[in-house]
């Protein structure tokens, strides 16, 4: 479903008691900066009613941000009271604990900006998939007049975040007149992005430094490719944070048009990301082993080797490009 014009956030959670929001397991800037804006309007909007904010504890990149402690992962409320559920920047299959709320919710709305969700999981859909991010989404449908700077300092999070602070083709003039709208609140753009998107810790910093220094070439350069193994994960104590950054890093080398980077969630299950000059139709890659994602930007889990899964990856790219044969 497309994005309906006449969608009404405000007529369809107006006489809710319960409200859940929510979004994806691992939550990025987007899905952080979308759920907590759009939490803090329906609290302002709707003093009486109780809206809460399930999602993951943000990463630790996101501790200094005021606010970013809304979240409430470990709520166990009664599921049946839930009178609306809604989903941002994702479907209702990647929301963990808060599937349960979603399922017995009342009314159900998704918000979202995936093309892989292009017809949404709700009883109410706001889709666009030339959206920017869900935050710019969000923009659209929350009337300016009750905005503030901690909502507006979220949605720029959010689309900041997402347009990889707008050097990403999903960077529509649309896209930098909101942001200036929000930048007009007050709120301090430049450190809250310092903080949040470029800073790192040193052991961060040489750890991603040692994923470029060994990542791999194929296609004569186009497609870079990086990972970190069970073993080195377990043995470094690495957590998934550890390596916010690091498929940037594999992306902006010269000449390279794919960057693939891969990390274990376990012994047998590895977590995919893949980002795109616009060459690979990352996407559809990403579809092909049950992710999504867009067209630049898209991810998966898959059981198997490094060596196994990259070269599932590898015939992928290979047929949608006719590129040839991989090689280093």
């Amino acid at each position: 479903m497309a994005v309906k014009p006449d969608f009404n956030i405000m007529e369809e959670c107006k006489d809710a008691k319960n409200i859940i929001v929510t979004g994806h397991i691992k939550p990025d800037g987007d899905c952080i900066g979308s759920s907590i804006a759009l939490t803090l309007y329906l609290k302002k909007r709707l003093p009486d009613a109780n809206v809460r904010l399930l999602i993951e504890k943000p990463a630790p990149c996101f501790e200094s941000v005021k606010g970013i402690d809304l979240p409430e992962p470990d709520y166990a409320g009664p599921e049946a009271d839930t009178d609306v559920c809604i989903v941002l920047d994702t479907n209702a299959g990647r929301i963990g604990n808060a599937e349960k709320y979603f399922e017995h919710a009342k009314k159900k709305i998704n918000i979202d900006h995936h093309i892989s969700n292009a017809e949404g999981c709700g009883d109410f859909n706001f889709i666009d998939p030339h959206a920017s991010s869900a935050s710019e989404l969000v923009y659209r449908l929350l009337e300016e007049e009750y905005l503030d700077e901690d909502i507006a300092k979220f949605l720029y999070l959010g689309i900041a975040h997402d347009t990889g602070v707008f050097r990403y083709n999903n960077t529509s003039p649309e896209t930098m007149i909101i942001a200036a709208k929000l930048i007009s609140f007050g709120f301090d753009f430049s450190d809250l992005l310092e903080k949040t998107y470029y800073e790192k810790s040193y052991d961060q910093a040489v750890l991603i430094a040692n994923i470029v220094k060994e990542s791999k070439n194929y296609f004569g350069g186009r497609v870079v490719y990086g990972s970190v193994g069970y073993s080195e994960f377990c043995e470094k104590q690495l957590k998934p944070t550890d390596f916010d950054g690091a498929i940037n890093e594999l992306r902006i080398i010269k000449g390279c048009e794919c960057a693939i980077f891969m990390y274990p969630m376990n012994e047998v299950t590895y977590k995919v990301s893949l980002r795109s000059t616009g060459s690979v139709d990352v996407a559809k890659v990403s579809g092909t082993f049950g992710g999504g994602g867009h067209m630049r930007a898209a991810g998966f889990f898959l059981k198997g080797t490094r060596e196994e899964i990259l070269e599932k990856i590898l015939k992928e790219i290979s047929e949608q490009t006719g590129w040839g044969v991989w090689t280093e």
